[in-house]
């Protein structure tokens, strides 16, 4: 049993949010996030599963929100249609894998019809197998809500039997406790997969109402797909977006606490160098410090010509993370109606293929890690410029108040340095890490879950770096009064303040940090 959290307003970390988020089952009104937020929000829409239509912001809102979920009627068609198939093909004595043969290496061993039901449910009692920490809430809510929409595109022939169980247990909040370690990816996530599976035959951990018998091929097509990296990956690149625009705020906010130039961010220098997310960039940029009295007090006679690469290049560098970020999201985006298991049906056609293979996923995963570590040490640099009275314009040496008594934010950066050091370890892809599996039939794997571990503790990381950055922007700004920055800023500045006072004297700012990476997450600074 975890300890209980005491609120008093001023303590709270983000270990007293992960425990208290795990513990309990996404309510109505309570988003918990991957990296363990949890946030009161309005209640989300529901939303219809055909296989075809399912958004990040859909995951999210089931994941997080407790959104309804319902199965378009007009979906369940196909969902016979391919049923049927199968029920035919085995008629006709076909050979079809994992409905009359063995898995994996042993598919040559074929299995009499009368041990079809018994073939289905030893594939989902061997194949739960993972280890490790549970998977929170939201990553098992968004597994089974991916998995659902899956087998209503009409191409896994099962009965409607096994989408509608699903349905009715997020809607229910029946979660069962899913392991985080144990898929390599390939043959897709088979033991997050069969954890879940095992929980709607009657064996896992939690009570189904109604559980199922499962028949020829259905176990096969459960477990067999990309889900568990996916749903994961959906809500990590839904966190990374809300962190990129808090960057930007921070950046914005340090820009003005050292004094910085806004003019690298002219949309000319930009338009010239047409990268999308770079030009969006700096329009946020431009935007965040519009109406600086702080930057009109050194526009003229500055003998500084231009500011360092960590603030001149912002643009340049986040926009570049923007791009990143992007080419995940569609990877992701596609991979949510995509067909991942194996064999696939087809009209009357029953055919072997590999997309339940997770490389476009663990691919993208690695993609978000990479980009939020280059957001990571932009921002740490950007920390340094503003804590170093070398670097800082005229700022007290490590913000404190009598330096040398007062040491300030001298260890804070200190942190984040530590910090960027962890993501950089981390940002090394997991999706070049196969190590065959399954006698070498699985000779080729791309360790999704593995690259989902790693950009999760990366943005983690991330999130408490841009804290503090945060936390060093608006102390370097209390020294610049009565100037006043931007109006975007100022109300950053007002928002930072309802999480943390001003340093006056020297004092332990875990919490602080703490508290303002929890309203990161929420999303409290990226508007």
């Amino acid at each position: 049993m975890a300890k209980p959290v005491t609120l008093d307003g001023h303590s709270l970390t983000i270990d007293d949010v992960v425990a208290v988020a795990r513990r309990s089952a996404a309510g109505a009104g309570v988003a918990t996030s991957h990296s363990g937020a949890l946030v009161c929000v309005p209640m989300a829409k529901p939303v219809t599963l055909d296989g075809h239509s399912l958004t990040i912001d859909d995951v999210v809102a089931v994941a997080r929100r407790s959104a309804a979920v319902a199965i378009d009627p007009t979906a369940l068609v196909a969902v016979k249609q391919s049923r049927q198939a199968v029920e035919a093909a085995v008629a006709r004595g076909e050979t079809i894998y994992g409905v009359n043969t063995g898995f994996g290496k042993l598919a040559h061993v074929r299995i009499p019809a009368e041990q079809a039901r018994q073939l289905q449910r030893n594939l989902i009692r061997s194949h739960a197998s993972g280890v490790g920490e549970p998977l929170p809430v939201d990553a098992v809510r968004a597994m089974m809500l991916l998995r659902a929409n899956v087998l209503v595109r009409g191409t896994s022939g099962v009965r409607p039997v096994l989408p509608e169980l699903l349905v009715e247990m997020l809607n229910g909040k029946v979660h069962p406790t899913v392991p985080s370690q144990g898929s390599v990816g390939a043959s897709g996530d088979l033991a997050p997969l069969s954890h879940l599976a095992l929980a709607m035959i009657g064996e896992g951990d939690v009570k189904v109402a109604n559980p199922i018998t499962l028949e020829a091929k259905e176990g096969l097509a459960f477990v067999n797909g990309t889900q568990a990296q996916t749903g994961l990956a959906a809500l990590l690149v839904a966190d990374a977006w809300t962190l990129w625009r808090t960057a930007h705020a921070a950046a914005a906010m340090s820009l003005e606490a050292v004094r910085g130039s806004p003019d690298p961010f002219d949309a000319r220098i930009h338009d010239a160098r047409p990268h999308p997310w770079q030009q969006r960039s700096a329009a946020l940029l431009r935007a965040l410090l519009a109406d600086s009295e702080i930057r009109e007090s050194h526009r003229e006679n500055d003998p500084r010509v231009q500011d360092a690469y960590s603030l001149r290049c912002t643009p340049q560098v986040l926009g570049a993370v923007g791009e990143g970020l992007g080419f995940a999201e569609r990877l992701i985006a596609t991979e949510l109606n995509a067909a991942t298991d194996n064999p696939l049906v087809f009209g009357g056609d029953v055919l072997s293929g590999g997309n339940f293979h997770g490389q476009p996923i663990a691919l993208a995963l690695d993609v978000i890690g990479i980009a939020l570590t280059t957001l990571a040490g932009l921002a740490e640099r950007r920390l340094e410029r503003v804590v170093n009275p070398d670097l800082s314009s005229g700022l007290p040496a490590f913000l404190a108040h009598d330096p040398g008594l007062e040491s300030g934010f001298m260890t804070a950066q200190i942190a984040a340095a530590a910090l960027v050091a962890d993501c950089r370890v981390l940002a090394t892809p997991a999706s070049v890490q196969s190590v065959p599996t399954e006698g070498n039939q699985e000779d080729v794997v791309p360790m999704g879950m593995s690259a989902a571990w790693k950009a999760g503790r990366i943005l983690a990381n991330a999130e408490r770096i841009v804290a503090i950055e945060l936390l060093a922007g608006a102390q370097g700004l209390e020294y610049l009064k009565p100037l006043t920055p931007a109006t975007a800023v100022a109300r950053l500045h007002a928002a930072v303040r309802q999480e943390s006072a001003a340093l006056v004297a020297d004092r332990p700012l875990t919490a602080d940090i703490e508290r303002v990476a929890v309203q990161i997450r929420a999303g409290r600074f990226a508007s």
